[in-house]
């Protein structure tokens, strides 16, 4: 059994460009794992091993990876930084105990660094800060320092101090043993000596030190009082009380250095030992009952405790389905049957891997604390909890934010539509944030995602992964239409031609009905004027016409037709007389009823920094937007409105002009309205033109 206080899982996340995943190609060279660094601006980084990874030098999915350090086993995540992946982020924090931020040394806090550190607050991780790239220009220690406080509302507890900067950086005074550690150009991290601190920095780093032992004795009161009385507390005592709080996220030890020139980055993982919880120090997960409601029991972490674990990611490659999953509690082995609590099933585990980036290593068990891939799961998504079949126990679900752009894909040959099914399926499974539909008025399929970057993506492997070529639509909108006012009419289907012919009359009202009441139908004729028997052809002959608008052929939502009376004939009337004198009726009535356009309506709620609300405001409101509210909050101000879904294409990228990057916003469908007057002129004019083209 291994010791879980030598565990150690940790993410990697911070803004597109600061330097993630040159940190964790160093981690896996200082530890061992790798023997030669991969650059990301070459393609060539061990984490970054998608085609489109390497190609843009972003990463796009987290990837998993273990290594070694001093006696302790890391599991490490390095997260994408990109808005439209978020996703990967959320649901890497959720499953891991500790956290290293990176900050860029002159980019400083950058706009997703404060939606990721968001992130990293609600799963309540423990983080060390790595401010990187203090060898670039205009790289500043103190002012990242500054925006960490005042940007994220954070409380940086710095631990060591740089010497140099830009191109003269070449080491980091550590405040702890206050020795300075300086590296040579040889760009090799373990060429690095320690000596005592340059003259120069001598006062600062006192006056640092100082505010560091400050800051951790208030973790403990003894301590406390004995170095205001003068006695400063051994460094055990100090790493003692810095561990307990950064646990308790009352402050975040903060680290500098390059990851490119190899400066800096063993004090870091010394750092991940020393001061990041180990599995058993995190609070346990709680566990829900079906509907989600917490039971008030906990997932321990235990390898004696019943065995519940996490899927937090669902990942294809050659091998088939990859299933990443946290263990919470308990221990599985090859070949072993457990309960996914969300389907009801027993699974069976057929293999067993530890995952180094895309390669993998084969184990025959697994632990709490683990975080390790499963092979041979058939119905497990993202989210799912898996538990001991005789002691069943479901974890908090994850909760996914709603897709916000949609386009309509067509594969480009009838052969590759097969192929299109298969891969979307794959893809969904894959990615929660990434949703298909078929459009049931046009048949087309729908991809829904978090933004043009994600979506453009999703093509891109459709392409090359799975080899479907397909034709992109433009985005469209839903409109329906309906009437403002009551017409009484009447209407007779009368056909004569050899044989037995077709006979109907109907008198009927049809009026506006309830917003949301669809289509309603009641009879109101008395003695047998209409017989019984036809009502229903009548209110099926309404109910299929209704599927096309007389405006521009969207479907027609919420009227009611009343029919008061008619006349038949004994031997030539028939259903099917009376459903084709609906449909004529149906044709005749409709325009003189007041036809009028709906569109659909989305709640849109916008997050921005202060200094962009009145843009975004203004912004909105050229979109026929309507403000609902404003609440101010640490890192910006979440505003509320309801805006047309036809003004909304385009606007997340819009959205980030307008706010340097760091706005972000997500909607959902509300309720139709009526299209003003220009605009449904304008829709309906479009609409005969593309059914023209078709014709």
């Amino acid at each position: 059994m291994t010791d879980l206080n030598k565990y150690r899982n940790i993410g990697i996340f911070a803004h597109v460009d600061a330097g993630k995943t040159t940190t964790t190609e160093r981690i896996l060279k200082l530890t061992g794992k790798i023997h030669k660094t991969g650059e990301v601006h070459d393609g060539e980084a061990t984490t970054d091993f998608m085609e489109q990874e390497a190609e843009r030098g972003i990463t796009i999915q987290s990837a998993a990876t273990s290594c070694e350090w001093n006696g302790h086993r890391f599991n490490i995540i390095d997260t994408p930084g990109h808005v439209d992946f978020t996703i990967e982020v959320y649901r890497s924090l959720k499953v891991l105990d500790g956290g290293v931020g990176v900050f860029c040394g002159s980019g400083g806090v950058e706009p997703q660094s404060e939606t990721n550190w968001r992130y990293a607050n609600d799963s309540e991780v423990a983080r060390v800060i790595f401010v990187n790239k203090l060898d670039r220009m205009g790289a500043d220690f103190y002012r990242v320092v500054d925006q960490v406080e005042k940007v994220l509302g954070a409380n940086p507890l710095v631990m060591v101090l740089p010497i140099g900067i830009e191109e003269n950086f070449k080491g980091v005074v550590d405040l702890m043993s206050m020795k300075a550690y300086i590296w040579d150009e040889s760009g090799q991290p373990e060429n690095y000596e320690v000596t005592d601190i340059p003259a120069d920095l001598q006062a600062k780093a006192e006056e640092y030190r100082e505010k560091m032992i400050e800051t951790a004795v208030e973790q403990d009161d003894d301590l406390m009082e004995a170095y205001l009385e003068g006695n400063e507390p051994s460094v055990e005592d100090l790493k003692r009380c810095i561990r307990k709080g950064t646990i308790a996220l009352d402050f975040f030890p903060t680290y500098c250095g390059s990851a490119f020139k190899n400066k800096g980055i063993q004090l870091v993982l010394d750092a991940v030992v020393d001061y990041l919880p180990n599995p058993t120090e995190v609070k346990p997960q709680p566990e829900t009952d079906e509907e989600g409601n917490e039971t008030g029991n906990f997932a321990i972490v235990d390898v004696n405790h019943p065995f519940r674990a996490l899927a937090f990611k669902i990942m294809d490659d050659r091998f088939g389905a990859l299933t990443f999953t946290r263990i919470y509690s308990g221990k599985i082995k090859k070949g072993d049957t457990v309960l996914n609590t969300f389907t009801g099933k027993n699974e069976r585990i057929g293999r067993i891997v530890e995952m180094h980036a895309n390669e993998r290593l084969e184990l025959d068990g697994a632990q709490a604390g683990d975080i390790v891939a499963l092979i041979g799961m058939k119905n497990v998504q993202t989210g799912h909890t898996l538990c001991d079949p005789k002691n069943p126990a479901t974890l908090e679900p994850m909760v996914f934010p709603e897709p916000v752009i949609s386009i309509a894909v067509a594969p480009k040959d009838k052969g590759a539509s097969e192929k299109l099914g298969v891969a979307i399926g794959k893809m969904v499974q894959e990615d929660p944030s990434f949703r298909v539909e078929t459009d049931e008025d046009s048949g087309e399929t729908i991809l829904k995602g978090m933004g043009e970057l994600h979506l453009d993506i999703k093509i891109d492997i459709l392409k090359r992964t799975h080899g479907v070529e397909v034709e992109v639509g433009k985005p469209q909108v839903a409109y329906r239409e309906t009437i403002t006012q009551a017409v009484e009419d009447s209407y007779t289907h009368k056909k004569q031609s050899g044989g037995s012919g077709q006979y109907g009359k109907i008198d009927y009202i049809i009026e506006p009905g309830e917003p949301g009441s669809g289509y309603e139908f009641e009879s109101r004729v008395t003695g047998g004027n209409v017989p019984r028997e036809f009502w229903p052809a009548i209110e099926k002959g309404f109910k299929v016409s209704a599927e096309k608008g007389v405006l521009a052929g969207y479907p027609c939502l919420d009227f009611k037709v009343i029919l008061m009376d008619g006349a038949y004939h004994a031997v030539d009337s028939s259903a099917i007389a009376y459903e084709l004198a609906a449909k004529a009726g149906y044709r005749q009535s409709m325009p003189k009823a007041g036809p009028q356009l709906m569109e659909p309506i989305m709640k849109v709620d916008v997050f921005t920094p202060e200094d962009h609300v009145g843009d975004v405001i203004g912004d909105l409101n050229r979109r026929r937007g309507m403000i609902q509210g404003q609440e101010p909050g640490s890192t910006g101000v979440r505003i509320k409105a309801e805006c047309p879904l036809s003004e909304m294409f385009g606007y997340i990228g819009d959205l980030r002009t307008m706010t340097s990057g760091r706005g972000q916003f997500s909607m959902e469908f509300l309720h139709y309205m009526p299209c003003p007057k220009n605009v449904a002129e304008e829709v309906i004019k479009e609409t005969k033109e593309r059914e023209e083209k078709k014709k």
